[in-house]
This record gives structure tokens, C-alpha cells and sequence, in this order.
């Protein structure tokens, strides 16, 4: 991915533990200059409503929670004919935050029944990053061999996992460690602290 500009990106959030790590990313590119596709799926908005006490209507979304006044392009998750299901779309790459196992599963199996995995696939076919962000524990050997599938496809699986080396004070923190790494394998500026 290094040497690769962004300039654009798809945002696709699923129904995986961990909204918070969708929310912070998005509060973070709000605040630059990169064209913005958000995606988000059923399962998604039950989630950030129970995790983050935020009711998302997939049909008309009030985004401000998320990108604040930050003008970013919203499509519905089943919408299959929408601009991120082709490959003129202009999008230099695509983060999955968090990444379902079921999302997973589908990515990894060319399984494209919605628009998140119609534009993942479109993001490997056309050789764009694609970071899919798992947060679930304990890992079957389904979802392992999902995660080794989707890496040869030419994705980047970037686990939820926080690092302690960093003296976390927070909870915050831990969000915001897993975020800069999203952030740093697009080579996206940012000013979270992070480092020992």
C-alpha cells in the first residue's frame, strides 16, 4: 500500500462489536480533505444503537454524529447498483470497521449480495486496498482460514487488537490505537498519539 495516494474512500461499517472504532475513524477523516462513501448495514445500525446510544435510519441517516457537517456520500447497503459496486467508482481504497465474520465470510468467497462486499470485491479485483477490520475472540478455524483467504485476494486484515506499550489512560486510547494503524496503512495523516 505504501507509495499509493488516497485521496478517496469507502467507509463500509458491519454488524461486529466495536461501533466505536467506525465512529472514531469517521470523526477523524472528517477532518480532511478525502472524498468520503460511507456504507452501512443492517446489522451495523443495531449495533451502534446499542453500543453508542446512536439510531441510524438506513434510508435517510443523520450522519452528523459521525462526520459532524462534514459533507460525505451515503449509500444504502443493498443498493447493488450504486457507484461503489463498479470499478470506475473512484475510490483509492476501502476499510471495513468494524469487519463482521459474516462479511468476512462473504469477501472471502466472492459472495457479493450487498453493496459492502460488491464494492470489497470490486477493491480486489481492481488491486485497491481493502482493510478489513475484524473485532471478534475466540477465532473458529472458519474465520481463520476466512482471514487467510480474503489476505491472498489482496485484502489487509487489521484485527481489533490494541497494544499496552503506548500507557493507555483510556479506553479512548485503545480506540485510537487500532484507528492509527488503519490510518497509517493508507498513509493518512493524523495527530493521534499512539507511539511509546
Amino acid at each position: 500500500m505504501a507509495g499509493r495516494a488516497t485521496d478517496s474512500l469507502i467507509v463500509a461499517v458491519t454488524g461486529a462489536s466495536g461501533a466505536v472504532y467506525a465512529k472514531r475513524l469517521l470523526q477523524i477523516l472528517s477532518g480532511t480533505t478525502l472524498r468520503l462513501d460511507l456504507i452501512i448495514s443492517r446489522s451495523a445500525a443495531v449495533v451502534m444503537e446499542k453500543e453508542l446510544g446512536v439510531h441510524v435510519d438506513l434510508v435517510n441517516p443523520d450522519l452528523t454524529p459521525f462526520v459532524g457537517d462534514r459533507v460525505c456520500e451515503y449509500w444504502h447497503f443493498e443498493d447493488i447498483s450504486a457507484p461503489p459496486a463498479s470499478g470506475t467508482h473512484p475510490a483509492d481504497a476501502m476499510i471495513v470497521i468494524p469487519c463482521s465474520m459474516g462479511t468476512l465470510a462473504s469477501i472471502a468467497n466472492g459472495i457479493a449480495n450487498n453493496l459492502i462486499i460488491r464494492a470489497a470485491d470490486v477493491c480486489l479485483k481492481e488491486h485497491r486496498p481493502l482493510l478489513l477490520v475484524p473485532r471478534e475472540t475466540p477465532l473458529s478455524l472458519i474465520h481463520l482460514e476466512n482471514m487467510v483467504k480474503a489476505a491472498r485476494a489482496g485484502a489487509t486484515i487489521v484485527p481489533a487488537m490494541p497494544a499496552f506499550y503506548h500507557s493507555p489512560d483510556s479506553v479512548e486510547d485503545l480506540v485510537d490505537f487500532v484507528v492509527a494503524r488503519v490510518l497509517n496503512l493508507l498513509g493518512i495523516k493524523h495527530e493521534l498519539r499512539v507511539t511509546m
